[in-house]
């Protein structure tokens, strides 16, 4: 059978995958004996069994990994020795892709080959990472006087929470934890309730690898317990979030009670600015793709199409018809492109904003229903007809719902692109240079695609402008985000004596 497809029977055949808590090199059951279930999304059928952490647990993860930052072995080994475990780590990932994309799927509703191609893609995290543990380093000044020397260092920070969403379940933990581990750092892990499967399965090859005891913990919880304990908890240096920005608004308030650091990857309302001079096929697709991959549910979906308004009205009817070709089913079957929506809850948000999007004046040109009622999926939807006021052109819909926008020149182009609250990512479609370089100078977004959408790299920076977050991962620096500087004055030869005139 091909590796990216797998018979329904088949999976639900074996046993749901029983996964327990991670806290200081143990698999431990929760302190009270609970557990929580995971139903598959595409199926409702029963797919994995967690032990359920409590406080008591978060603080005993926490406590170890304490222990193993200041007394332990990882942040005083040589950056060579960190990073030949992290590249065990990536051979590891790669050896059980099969089982952890299956397990991604299962729980998260995401076609099957994207989950291998994105734990693939993860494990390229943690070589790039593995780079970087031998390469973080510090500065020095020998120009301060003959009798100094300063010196700055990076020093790890320390104990580092990290809290993953539950879209990219495997992919955006590997976006965050090698980087902690290469610096130095601890970590406890909270992965969403929903999706902990493939997080859970990461801490069995940290633990092959040869990653010490208590170095990484790993809890699957509820936000509003455990996620609670690790934000607020003093013996955390460090709060690494990446989720809603309404939730990410209220982790940052509440770490504020200890002044932890923070870096926040937040939500997007992401335009695919499109001009007349367009490569006009690669346009389309990648209007199409950037809004339907991962069913829509993606910070850095292109959910916006800024459209000049000579080519409005073909560009939407390009779409309309290339949607209608997105096939849309069962995750684990063979070429399908768009599985089901992860959660009710996120099922119930999307199909509302298509209601208040109707309710504003605008025009559904395609879908804007659940298809069925066995796993939940949402028909490909173009809305169209849409102004700049309509909450459908400012709020985060998280799902297969694309807004088409006409507009007039480059500067109502960036008026529209910099007019909402967020600013993650943005592409522009121009053939002429100067048209594409003024629109990326211009726009307040991390990341500006030229004439292509949705590419990632290791080496490039990630992050967002205003509510879409605060920081940056990946890139060279990624290690730096974790370390704290200090500086070293070194003072040659004796010191003057402090002289007061009488």
């Amino acid at each position: 059978m091909n590796p990216t497809t797998t018979n329904p029977a088949t999976a639900f055949a074996r046993a749901p995958y029983q996964g327990k808590l991670l806290i200081d090199g143990a698999w431990v059951d929760a302190a009270d004996g609970a557990t929580h279930e995971r139903r598959s999304p595409a199926h409702d059928k029963v797919v994995a069994v967690y032990a359920k952490a409590g406080v008591a647990d978060a603080e005993r993860a926490i406590a170890a990994a304490r222990v193993a930052f200041d007394r332990g072995p990882w942040p005083r080994m040589k950056g060579a020795e960190r990073a030949r475990i992290l590249r065990a780590v990536a051979e590891g990932i790669l050896a059980r892709r099969h089982e952890l994309a299956l397990l991604e799927t299962l729980e998260n509703g995401k076609p099957l080959q994207q989950s291998l191609s994105e734990i693939e893609g993860a494990a390229d995290l943690w070589h790039y990472a593995a780079t970087l543990a031998r390469n973080l380093h510090g500065d020095s000044y020998n120009t301060l006087g003959e009798n100094t020397l300063g010196v700055v260092l990076r020093d790890p920070i320390g104990v580092v929470c990290i809290i993953t969403p539950w879209n990219f379940p495997f992919l955006i933990v590997s976006q965050k934890l090698p980087f902690a581990l290469a610096a130095g750092c601890t970590a406890v892990v909270k992965p969403a309730e929903v999706t902990s499967g493939t997080t859970v399965m990461l801490g069995e090859i940290l633990i092959a690898a040869g990653v010490p005891a208590g170095v990484v913990n790993i809890l699957v919880g509820l936000g509003s317990v455990v996620g609670d304990t690790l934000v607020t908890h003093p013996d955390v240096d460090m709060l690494s979030f990446t989720g809603s920005t309404a939730v990410g608004k209220q982790a940052v308030a509440k770490s504020a009670q200890t002044l932890k650091k923070v870096s926040m990857e937040l939500g997007g309302k992401n335009p695919q600015i499109v001009f007349p001079d367009c490569d006009w096929d690669a346009a389309v697709d990648a209007a199409v793709f950037g809004i339907y991959f991962n069913a829509g549910q993606c910070c850095n979906s292109g959910s916006r199409i800024l459209v000049h308004e000579s080519i409005a009205e073909r560009f939407a009817a390009a779409i309309v018809e290339r949607s209608k070709q997105v096939r849309v089913g069962d995750p684990l079957s063979e070429g399908v492109q768009v599985g089901a929506i992860t959660t009710n809850r996120q099922l119930e948000t999307i199909l509302s904003h298509i209601a208040a999007a109707r309710q504003a004046g605008a025009t559904v040109a395609l879908g804007g229903s659940r298809i069925g009622t066995t796993g939940m999926f949402v028909e490909p939807t173009v809305v169209t007809g849409v102004t700049r006021d309509m909450p459908i052109a400012q709020e985060e819909v998280f799902g297969p719902v694309l807004a088409v926008m006409p507009f007039k020149d480059l500067d109502h182009a960036i008026a529209l692109a910099n007019g909402t609250l967020y600013g993650l990512s943005a592409a522009v479609w121009s053939q002429d240079f100067s048209t594409c370089l003024s629109a990326a100078r211009r726009i307040k977004a991390g990341t500006i695609w030229v004439n292509t959408f949705l590419e990632g790299h290791a080496e490039l920076p990630f992050g967002g402008y205003r509510e879409s977050g605060i920081g940056r991962e990946l890139g060279r620096f990624a290690t730096e985000d974790y370390t704290e500087t200090k500086t070293l004055q070194l003072h040659l030869g004796g010191r003057t004596d402090w002289y007061l005139p009488r």
